[in-house]
């Protein structure tokens, strides 16, 4: 049922260039909505093309109960929906007092970090608003429900004060819904009314795989459905936030990470229906920059 209204609307939502009207053929429809590059664009018969009208002027946005300004966000409010993010395994103690830094100056909603930098983390952000994020089961959300809940805790224990944990990818191929709840739910528990984003991984999933999971993290008792780790290739897509904000309803957050780089695309998942952005290029997405090299 939810796929099938999603198919609907998106299939009104395709984009079509404006140079179609100038021509004697109509324009294909678009094949595909999907980032690129860290930019959206829509395939329309071999045309790249850019995607910011898509929600917007299809009326997805207003079917999906969410809302967002077209022209954008402004840098403050933006800000302070961006989880400013440093996963990489070789982060030195040096790159994480930058961050947080960072994080102070633009008040990001949070730093998310490492497990092993959650302490760091929290004493350079003591006093400052910003809230410490880490994850659970990361990168690949394969190990057992006790040791995400352990895990969990300990982070606690270090001064976190929300946790993205990994969804158990295989078990929900496999069919296992109770287990993956199970394991959800174990996180839920041990976080004992903090924030919990579940990370779908939707890169490797179907579309109904992605609605079940996002059932099960609704279920469980999480506080959010989140798209991406950043490590198993792909990103946040519109297409995907939006299915995920149809799946959960009004009442969980959703949180679009993975390859939003640049302030349009931040927008562009805000008015899908995103309310946490996660990037490594949070400052340029707040003050309009281009993102320098890769990143999250």
């Amino acid at each position: 049922m939810i796929i099938q209204a999603f198919n609907q609307l998106t299939a009104a939502a395709r984009y079509r260039p404006q140079s179609a009207a100038s021509t004697s053929e109509a324009a294909e429809p678009a094949e595909s909505v999907h980032l690129q590059g860290g930019g959206p664009v829509a395939l329309t018969g071999g045309q790249e093309v850019s995607t910011a009208p898509v929600i917007a002027e299809s009326g997805l946005a207003t079917a999906l109960n969410v809302a967002a300004p077209a022209a954008g966000l402004p840098g403050a409010v933006l800000a302070s929906m961006i989880d400013h993010t440093l996963l990489k395994p070789d982060a030195t103690a040096s790159q994480i007092k930058t961050l947080c830094a960072e994080a102070r100056e633009h008040k990001f909603a949070s730093v998310c970090v490492q497990p092993g930098r959650v302490a760091l983390a929290a004493r350079e952000l003591q006093g400052s608003g910003v809230m410490v994020c880490t994850v659970v089961g990361f990168p690949h959300g394969a190990t057992s429900p006790e040791g995400k809940a352990a895990e969990t805790r300990q982070a606690l224990k270090d001064g976190a004060d929300e946790i993205d944990m990994v969804i158990n990818v295989g078990k929900l191929k496999d069919g296992d819904d109770a287990a993956v709840q199970r394991d959800i739910e174990a996180v839920v528990q041990a976080a004992g009314g903090h924030t919990v984003k579940v990370i779908l991984e939707t890169s490797l999933l179907t579309q109904e795989e992605k609605v079940r999971a996002c059932e099960l993290s609704v279920a469980a008792g999480a506080d959010f459905v989140k798209t991406s780790t950043g490590f198993a290739g792909g990103g946040a897509t519109v297409e995907d936030i939006a299915l995920m904000r149809a799946a959960v309803g009004p009442e969980l957050g959703v949180k679009a990470s993975g390859g939003v780089r640049d302030n349009q695309t931040a927008n562009l998942m805000i008015q899908a229906g995103a309310t946490r952005i996660g990037a490594s290029s949070s400052v340029a997405i707040v003050e309009g920059a281009v993102a320098q090299g890769g990143g999250y």
